[in-house]
């Protein structure tokens, strides 16, 4: 694995335990996973892609992650060694629950196929 990849991952394993361990914002509830992490090469900038599930409102969670970026940020730098600490940009990552509902879809169109005649 080349060093930015490896970078990447070590971020994600850090925020995934920032996130549901050490961040007390009320606002920040429910299930959150860390889907994915993308760094610039420069390391001053990072995507982090977050699955948000049991809320009613993504949005609303997603704000309050937006809030706490800073604090975030100051607990990566403690986490993980690396030249910069990149600024976060959150983003909800919509993948898991589209392939549950393809699953679901392709359930379905297996339970109701009928026999040709």
């Amino acid at each position: 694995m080349q060093k930015h990849e490896r970078l990447e991952q070590d971020t994600k394993r850090a925020l995934t335990v920032i996130i549901s361990e050490e961040l007390k914002n009320p606002e920040v509830t429910g299930l959150i996973s860390v889907t994915d992490v993308k760094i610039t090469p420069d390391q001053r900038y990072a995507k982090v892609f977050v699955s948000i599930y049991n809320v009613k409102n993504k949005e609303y969670v997603l704000e309050g992650l937006k809030k706490s970026a800073k604090f975030i940020r100051g607990s990566i730098s403690r986490h993980v060694k690396m030249r910069n600490t990149p600024e976060l940009t959150f983003v909800i990552d919509n993948s898991l629950e589209y392939g549950s509902h393809m699953d679901e879809v392709f359930k379905n169109m297996a339970q109701n196929k009928t026999e040709p005649m």
